[in-house]
């Protein structure tokens, strides 16, 4: 294996120093890089209705849009990664973002089911190459002190982007029609892309070949790890169910009584900014309580949330939904990073089967979830949501006994 040459963080010379002019402009840059991978990832999510009027597809079939999406992007994930250190960090980011923002573009001008299916297919392809790399690009480029600003402004733009294509896409939806839309958000994604190469400076990590039989030797090491099993068996279930969720949402509160419109509906999503306290506040309660007592709360949440939406009102049914958001960024928060606490070695690796699994459990239970709805309704789609929930409350039980083996899965960590 060829030898890297010392990154930045390794050296200490060349990294992104706090408060300098790099160091804002690669800030800006990585928000709207995680803003244009979750708004072109997430735009479809209102559009499952309009989808299975115009294409005259089952509500389970309208889902695929997003389903293979985040199936391809799953797999994706463990290759991007290697492939950067290959081809180059900014390179792989840059191509992930412009190619997604041309295909969200071509999407728009879709009038064939298969041939959305088919781009949406490459579009989560390519997106893997923005999320697989921009944790490794700034571990390496920040210095420590500027490291958690940095980490933070990227999420915020995940979380901000995964929000704004959802209200923007429904209420242009309304507006207009899905497909101007669509077309007005790839646009807008290519001039942010643009904005993203002119700011962010080139990694400074020297290439190096891609290698099948080291990625796959760290692959199988970390799937040899019962802790990680149970983590990433987590993660599917956690995912799946959330996006069980709000994909049949849509079609409930679009239907009588209720009869929303689709920018109505839309502000359901709003409660993502609930998840974002959550998430902040589980990390600090970690210390306190521990990892496995967090998770368990937050489970117990979701599975209440999901279980208030059964309610025939409004109101309980977004108050529901506000529960269930908060207990999901929870266990997502602490689970993904005991992962790479856990991961004694090739921690890029381990995080990536984490969102392999995280986006296999959105891909299937998303398209499964609609199976229920359209045999047995709400109930059916709660029915499978409680059950992930249980499963994932099964698999939490191990994890006492499994976190002692080793010191990096100890119980108390410093604040995520």
């Amino acid at each position: 294996m060829n030898d890297l040459s010392l990154s930045p963080s390794a050296t200490g010379l060349g990294q992104i120093k706090s408060g300098s002019g790099t160091y804002h402009r690669a800030n800006l840059a990585f928000f709207a890089a995680g803003f244009v991978t979750f708004v072109t990832l997430y735009d479809m999510q209102p559009l499952l209705p309009e989808f299975a009027r115009e294409f005259r597809v089952s509500p389970a079939l309208s889902s695929l849009p997003l389903s293979v999406a985040t199936a391809t992007l799953s797999i994706a994930m463990l290759f991007a990664g290697t492939l950067s250190e290959t081809l180059g960090r900014k390179q792989v980011m840059t191509a992930a973002l412009f190619l997604s923002s041309l295909l969200t573009m071509l999407t728009s001008v879709c009038h064939d089911f298969g041939a959305l299916l088919g781009l949406r297919l490459l579009q989560g392809a390519v997106l893997a190459g923005l999320p697989a790399v921009a944790m490794a690009y700034l571990s390496e480029e920040m210095e420590t002190s500027a490291l958690g600003a940095a980490m933070g402004l990227y999420i915020s733009g995940n979380a901000v982007g995964g929000m704004a294509g959802r209200l923007y896409t429904a209420a242009a939806t309304d507006l207009w029609n899905w497909q101007s839309a669509l077309a007005s958000i790839g646009v807008f994604c290519l001039a942010l892309s643009c904005f993203f190469v002119k700011s962010l400076p080139p990694s400074h990590l020297r290439k190096r070949p891609f290698e099948f039989r080291y990625l796959f030797s760290s692959l199988a090491r970390h799937l040899g790890d019962p802790l990680l099993l149970c983590l990433y068996g987590i993660a599917f279930m956690v995912m799946g169910s959330f996006v069980t969720l709000f994909n049949y949402l849509t079609f409930r509160l679009l239907a009588p009584p209720h009869g929303l419109s689709q920018s109505q509906v839309s502000l359901v999503f709003l409660v993502y900014l609930l998840g974002s306290l959550s998430a902040s506040l589980a990390g600090r309660m970690v210390n306190r309580f521990g990892r496995r007592a967090i998770i368990r709360v937050s489970l117990l949440a979701m599975a209440a949330g999901v279980l208030v939406t059964l309610a025939g009102s409004l109101l309980g049914i977004v108050s529901g939904v506000g529960i269930f958001t908060i207990g999901f960024f929870g266990v997502h928060s602490v689970a993904s990073s005991w992962v790479g606490r856990r991961a004694s070695t090739a921690k890029a690796q381990a995080s990536a089967l984490y969102l392999f699994f995280y986006y296999l459990g959105s891909s299937i239970s998303g398209t499964a979830g609609g199976i229920f709805w359209l045999h047995w309704g709400w109930w059916g789609v709660v029915g499978l949501i409680v059950l992930l929930v249980l499963l994932a409350m099964i698999l939490l039980v191990p994890l006492s006994r499994l976190q002692g083996r080793g010191g990096a899965g100890a119980e108390k960590c410093s604040p995520i």
